[in-house]
């Protein structure tokens, strides 16, 4: 991405990969990764079976997400909001959450971090 030329991705043409990681409560989810590492930022989509989330969690940088499909829950200590298609979230840096998909949707989106910031799990 340094260089100074434009890059352009089509999320269709993105091998999906599994994202095994005890961060999940379940299996059914998978990345595609939509820039290369090495940038001023970590960005890929997330794909979240039925149901399935990420545990509580920090971020050392905001996180910002942008839901591509589906309905989700994103949640914080205080409050949990359902979100759909077209909808943007931003976690300010240090803000424990989770985002996942409902009981009754699969759930998809696009994160972004600063590429240095570090996640750390707040739940077992």
């Amino acid at each position: 991405m340094k260089g100074g030329i434009m890059h352009i991705v089509r999320i269709k043409d993105i091998p999906k990969t599994p994202r095994l990681s005890s961060l999940f409560t379940g299996n059914e989810v998978t990345a595609q990764q939509l820039i290369p590492e090495g940038g001023d930022f970590n960005m890929s989509v997330i794909n979240f079976g039925r149901g399935v989330r990420n545990k509580f969690h920090v971020h050392q940088s905001d996180q910002i997400l942008i839901v591509t499909a589906g309905k989700g829950i994103v949640a914080t200590e205080k409050e949990q909001r359902v979100v759909s298609t077209g909808d943007v979230i931003l976690f300010p840096k240090g803000e424990k959450h989770w985002h996942g998909a409902t009981e009754d949707s699969e759930f998809s989106h696009i994160y972004i971090t600063k590429s240095e910031s570090k996640t750390t799990q707040m739940e077992d």
